[in-house]
């Protein structure tokens, strides 16, 4: 699930007309965020981008293989991130259109997650996370 260090470089100088493109390491591999969305990840050199009902025929079309994972129980368990087609991993002008409909798709997603976090009366600052912390119990000295 690692990822060398050439490739994230890779990966972010073909993003790089998105925006300015951040890598953050998690779980081994690294999520590719814009504006504080995830877009993509890269797991094991390979770049995978974030697909919703709207963009994820444009990703099957074009024969994109779908990220997938294997769950602790045995099943596999297939995500909305797919790769990018093959012409698109050489040039950032070919990645473009690819790397925008999963900017689209994750801002999307972070905005339908802020309604609903609106509607059940939940509203943060954008990049908080939303956990409640457990109460600080104080001790008492025995007197």
């Amino acid at each position: 699930m690692a990822n060398t260090p050439t490739f994230v470089d890779h990966a972010l100088d073909l993003l790089s007309l998105a925006g300015p493109v951040e890598a953050r390491r998690m779980f081994g591999g690294h999520g590719l965020y814009v504006g504080g969305a995830m877009f993509g990840l890269l797991d094991d050199d390979e770049l995978f981008l974030k697909t919703d009902a709207e963009t994820r025929s444009r990703f099957v079309e074009a024969g994109c293989k779908a990220w997938v994972y294997p769950r602790r129980d045995g099943r596999v368990e297939q995500t909305s991130y797919f790769q990018p087609p093959d012409g698109a991993h050489e040039e950032p002008e070919a990645m473009l259109p690819w790397a925008r409909l999963a900017v689209d798709a994750a801002l999307r997603a972070r905005a339908a997650k802020e309604a609903r976090a609106r509607k059940d009366g939940k509203a943060r600052a954008p990049g908080k996370r939303t956990t409640a912390r457990p109460a600080k119990r104080t001790a008492r000295r025995a007197r």
